[in-house]
């Protein structure tokens, strides 16, 4: 009898093993982590909504087909905005979900800066590094340059690219340039001078630098190589690390767009003879063919576990006449009317809304748009997300996360959406403009220069211009103010910016960046040299 209860207890200790190593195995099999996701992010300086050829099929342009490809076989958001309207408020957004009232850059880094993004300020890639992502920068930082405020302290593994815009130092062929700017002066040594000459936004004394981590390697450098440079780095990065077998954040920022570079004309065909018209479609056509190799690397190597968000850092810089991209149908026409620019450094829609695609097979359905409102400060919690990374509790964010928007197809984006002043009328980094639905108030209008040099004079807005979108995209036509639309509308984004500013003007995680220059803080790898000067290996 012992004998057998003793047979019956083992048999039922090992069923019951038998069961539990099943339901172990299968719960490894549920609960297995995917592998982690790799983030491509390509951020294009000064390029118009317009000048995606997907967004306007209408004109039948041909001069992006590789971003064409990338919105076939992804999905287009045709209601995303920049954080910002200029180059370096833009940057520390994306890079920290906040808007520049509380990362501290509401403008723009000079090349004297001694400074740049707050140190307080905890970035993308620092985070993704911490949870083993190898992350890589190629292109144009403009977050500060010196000591700890480069971008190999600010988070990435590997660095290669300039450290502000590409036409704040001069080169030995320069780009496109409105006025054109004049070659480095190869005079002699001279004391560096960080005013930009009587060309009009040039300089030439200090030569633009081409910086591998922390290392100039090239001043002036060459700006028709930098191409094929980002692109042969850009594919090693990517095929390294997939050798490697580790996740990655691979961050581009191009600055094609901001002095236009397009490709050398053949020996036969003399600088002369080239249209300046086809000067910008060149380069944007540069630009796409970067955007194709790094695409074909990322298929090539990792194709389902790699996502590619391309957009823009602002609008086009509308006073290069000629050499500014495409506002599509955002023309700002209230404004333009009455003089001055709408586009970048403004928050009319040429400035802020900007061209942008997210391509990642079996995960975001294929040749689909939506229409959410985003922002470029979006970019941050919805990447932190993806690779399960929670942000750290001890700040307020100013972006959502847009998984559910990308992989899901859902709609719901911004409730409202602020837009700072950037470089036109008002303060800078005042939240001057706010987008709720199809709504969009202005506050203050103006002082944006425009092809030609007209500003349009600055004005006050009380009670605020409303535009509805839906009915006029170029804003062309405020909602009359006695209006009941008007009033439900202005009630509401009066009550909701109002609790905004309370939130920040009370939040303790606020930075302030230090805007101070210095002569002695710009990159410089001989002073003994003219300009500079001087050529590594690298």
């Amino acid at each position: 009898m012992a004998e057998g209860f003793t047979l019956f207890l083992l048999s039922g200790m090992l069923m019951w093993g038998l069961l539990l190593h099943t339901v172990s195995q299968h719960g490894a099999n549920v609960y297995k982590p995917r592998k982690k996701t790799n983030f491509i992010i390509i951020l294009a300086d000064d390029i118009g909504w317009g000048d995606l050829d997907a967004n306007q099929p209408e004109e039948k342009a041909n001069n992006t087909p590789y971003l064409n490809l990338l919105a076939e076989q992804g999905q287009r958001l045709t209601d995303f905005h920049s954080p910002a309207s200029t180059c370096s408020p833009s940057r520390a957004a994306i890079l920290t979900g906040r808007y520049g009232l509380r990362n501290g850059v509401t403008h723009n880094f000079a090349v004297g800066s001694v400074a740049g993004l707050p140190l307080s300020e905890v970035t993308l890639p620092q985070l993704l590094q911490k949870v083993g992502y190898y992350t890589a920068m190629i292109g144009k930082w403009h977050l500060g340059h010196n000591g700890p405020y480069a971008p190999t302290n600010r988070g990435f593994d590997y660095y290669l690219g300039i450290p502000y815009s590409n036409d704040m130092g001069c080169t030995d062929f320069p780009g496109y340039n409105l006025p054109q700017c004049p070659a480095c002066d190869s005079s002699g040594p001279q004391v560096i001078r960080l005013k930009r000459s009587v060309h009009g936004g040039c300089y030439s004394k200090v030569g633009l630098p081409l910086i591998e981590n922390s290392s100039i390697v090239e001043q002036p450098l060459d700006l028709w190589t930098l191409t094929e440079q980002y692109k042969s780095t850009a594919t090693r990065i990517i095929r390294n690390a997939r050798e490697r077998g580790q996740p990655y954040l691979l961050y581009i920022a191009l600055a094609h767009m901001h002095v236009p570079l397009a490709p050398p004309l053949p020996p036969e065909v003399s600088a002369a003879g080239r249209r300046p018209d086809d000067v910008y479609t060149a380069s944007l056509r540069e630009m796409d063919s970067l955007v194709g190799a790094v695409k074909s690397a990322s298929d090539d190597t990792d194709k389902d576990n790699t996502l590619i968000w391309f957009t823009g850092d602002n609008g086009p810089w509308e006073q290069k006449c000629q050499f500014a991209g495409s506002v599509g149908p955002f023309m700002g026409k209230w404004q333009t009317s009455r003089g001055g620019g709408s586009a970048k450094q403004t928050t009319w829609e040429g400035g802020q809304r900007v061209p942008t695609v997210a391509y990642w097979p079996g995960r975001i359905p294929a040749n689909t748009s939506s229409s959410s409102l985003l922002s470029g400060m979006d970019i941050f919690p919805t990447l932190l997300s993806l690779a399960g990374v929670t942000p750290p509790s001890d700040r307020r964010y100013d972006g959502i996360d847009a998984t559910n928007i990308l992989l899901h197809g859902d709609q719901t984006g911004h409730e409202f959406l602020f837009h700072p002043n950037s470089g036109a009328a008002g303060t800078f980094g005042d939240l001057q403009t706010v987008r709720t639905g199809k709504h969009k108030a202005f506050y203050i209008t103006g002082a944006a220069e425009a092809c030609g040099g007209a500003t349009g004079r600055q004005q006050l807005h009380d009670p605020p211009l409303i535009f509805d979108l839906e009915r006029d995209e170029a804003e062309e036509t405020p909602l009359e103010v006695e209006t009941p639309e008007y009033q439900t509308v202005v009630e509401k984004i009066t009550r909701r910016r109002e609790t905004l500013l309370w939130d920040i003007a009370t939040d303790k995680s606020v930075s302030t960046a230090d805007y101070s220059t210095d002569s002695s803080a710009a990159p410089c790898c001989d002073p003994q040299q003219a300009v500079c000067r001087c050529h590594k290996q690298h």
